[in-house]
């Protein structure tokens, strides 16, 4: 098969969504219902490639495949569009969006061609400046929290409201620690936590950090040391002392600490 024939995927949903024949389950899927497993799959695909299993990768990737034919499908079926103009769509884009490959316009290093993609990203929501002129428009909702945070910050940069450098940025998180602490009602603890979120992603970006894998990065080491942990005690982890278990969390560090 051709690798660009994506007919006989194509035909699998039209069958699967036939509203006579078809599945019962996929029949009574909608963008909504189906909107989640698109992200999951996506980030199934991130975790393949994380661990380098390439068998993995394949089959994910057909997974995510799968949602773009699914979310094609039952557009088309409202005569919104259908998958050929989902491929040439981003086709178009693709070439406008890289003028040094496909026109006369000359980029020959990897900060040059970022810089014209930005513009070009900058002219294409100036072209959707009347259904929404906000710097932010067009930052999804259901990105990752940090991701997003991060987005809207960048954008809001651009328009000149940031710090001039990344010290602003620290003086912020360290006011948003305190203001944590005093908070009184849980209602108050959420908007402040919240914030201190916010302000550590400000920090972040400042030191070009990308925050959403430095704490899966983070989150990753900490389930390291903890299963280190777990595996020195035994069975009888749960019932030792607090001191005890800081113990074993300073030899998991050691342990566990990457070699230099």
């Amino acid at each position: 098969m051709d690798s660009a024939d994506l007919s006989p995927l194509v035909e699998i949903m039209n069958r699967l969504r036939d509203p006579e024949s078809g599945c019962p389950w996929d029949v009574e899927q909608s963008f909504a219902t189906i909107a989640p497993y698109t992200i999951e799959e996506a980030y199934e695909v991130s975790d393949a490639i994380e661990r380098n299993d390439m068998d993995a990768l394949c089959d994910e990737l057909g997974d995510l495949l799968l949602q773009v034919i699914f979310h094609s499908r039952m557009a088309s079926e409202l005569g919104a569009f259908d998958i050929a103009a989902v491929i040439q769509g981003i086709c178009d884009k693709m070439i406008r969006r890289h003028p040094h490959i496909f026109s006369d316009v000359e980029a020959t290093q990897a900060q040059t061609v970022l810089v014209n993609w930005e513009t070009i990203k900058a002219n294409e929501r100036a072209a959707q400046f009347e259904k929404d002129p906000s710097a932010l428009s067009g930052v999804a909702k259901a990105l990752p929290a940090l991701m997003r945070a991060e987005k809207l910050q960048k954008r809001a940069a651009r328009t000149g409201f940031d710090w001039p450098d990344v010290s602003g940025a620290i003086d912020k998180l360290q006011e948003e620690i305190l203001e944590v602490q005093e908070a009184q009602s849980e209602a108050e603890r959420h908007d402040e936590i919240g914030d201190l979120l916010f302000a550590a992603v400000n920090v972040a970006r400042h030191k070009r950090v990308d925050p959403e894998q430095a704490l899966r990065d983070a989150s990753a080491k900490f389930e390291r040391r903890f299963r280190a942990m777990e595996t020195a005690a035994g069975q009888k982890f749960p019932d030792l002392s607090l001191m005890e278990k800081e113990q074993l969390w300073l030899d998991a560090k050691l342990s566990t600490a990457p070699a230099q």
